[in-house]
């Protein structure tokens, strides 16, 4: 498992484990990160710190310290 925050761009993964306290965990619940839940990386903006993710045919931006508390595996093949 790898955080999200260290995923390549347009790489596929599986979202395995939501770190953080729980107010945290369940506001990306609310959004639809759920554990086995396909993801990938959009975009980074390094100036902001910010990282866009696909999920659920969605766009989701994170915090690149909230997407050091997710952990995903990523897909092969």
């Amino acid at each position: 498992m790898t955080p999200l925050s260290r995923l390549n761009l347009d790489s596929p993964a599986t979202l395995s484990q939501l770190g953080g306290d729980r107010s945290f965990q369940r506001r990306l619940m609310e959004l639809g990160l759920l554990p086995g839940t396909r993801v990938r990386v959009i975009r980074r903006v390094p100036l902001g710190g910010l990282l866009e993710i696909e999920v659920r045919r969605s766009r989701v931006t994170l915090r690149m310290s909230e997407a050091d508390l997710v952990l995903v595996a990523p897909v092969v093949g």
